[in-house]
């Protein structure tokens, strides 16, 4: 009877956990009433919103780390040996009993030193606005500057002026009539023929690197305008840099300002003062 009594409670259970489980299931189900939180009153506005729990448990807890933290600095007051040293206390010291760290690093450096450093800034962008104007000026060799205005025109020279009537451009440059106004990547009369006669593959192969090449050309010329926008940032530190350099040096100066009438901006001009050079 042992067993079977033992079977029949661990049924009875499961059937317990179903029936619970159900109630819940239908327990949430069921829509609640929304509990809301009360406002201050009218006539204590003046005293500010009212705290509930969620702002009295951030309080006292600000206020129990607080008072935790006085008793620990109490008790190593309390414990504090009279006769305690470390090298720290060479270079440290009171004021009225307040301890004083000294800021020593608006004075760490002379002069001089940070006459160089300025120096050393300024060298280090120079430095780098010149490799990024030589970067630039080998693009723009490399690239055709098709989108900007021509500047060259090709002239051809005749013996008289039966040749000069008779002259036909597509027949002196080899190349159709209808590409005779590029100047780039003009080909001859013998390789449009020789394309025309390619196969649908070839052509789409020929299409897809036109594609290539038209998208490595924008990229190149993207690549290019980012490079001039760095160039101009970099000039613009280094004078920038250059100036609070001579300002910090010697020698009376005086400040100009100079108002533009075209724009409306003011520009700001140092004058230094004369000085015979022995």
């Amino acid at each position: 009877t042992g067993p079977i009594s033992c079977c029949t409670r661990v049924v009875a259970d499961e059937g317990d956990v179903e029936t619970c489980a159900m109630s819940s299931s239908l327990r949430n189900a069921v829509k609640r009433k929304t509990h809301k939180e009360r406002s201050q009153l009218s006539h204590r506005k003046k005293l500010g919103l009212l705290e509930k729990k969620s702002d009295y448990v951030k309080r006292a807890r600000d206020y129990h780390k607080k008072e935790d933290a006085i008793k620990k600095l109490q008790e190593k007051a309390a414990l504090r040996n009279p006769d305690e040293f470390h090298f720290a206390m060479q270079s440290s010291k009171t004021k009225d009993g307040v301890h004083v760290v000294e800021t020593a690093e608006a004075n760490k450096y002379t002069q001089d030193q940070l006459q160089l450093m300025r120096t050393q800034d300024v060298g280090y962008v120079n430095l780098k606005a010149q490799a990024e104007a030589r970067k630039i000026e080998k693009m723009k060799a490399n690239l055709h500057q098709i989108r900007s205005k021509k500047q060259n025109k090709h002239t051809v020279f005749v013996d008289d002026e039966d040749e000069l009537k008779s002259f036909n451009p597509s027949e002196h440059f080899d190349t159709p009539e209808t590409l005779l106004r590029r100047s780039y990547n003009r080909p001859r009369s013998e390789q449009v023929e020789g394309n025309r006669a390619l196969s649908s593959r070839e052509k789409l192969d020929a299409r897809l690197q036109a594609k290539m090449a038209k998208r490595k050309k924008l990229a190149a010329y993207r690549e290019l305008k980012q490079r001039m926008q760095r160039h101009k940032k970099l000039t613009a530190v280094r004078d920038r840099l250059s100036l609070k350099k001579d300002l910090a040096g010697k020698g009376s100066k005086r400040k100009i300002r100079l108002y533009n009438e075209d724009t409306g901006n003011v520009q700001i001009v140092y004058k230094w003062k004369k000085e015979r050079k022995r």
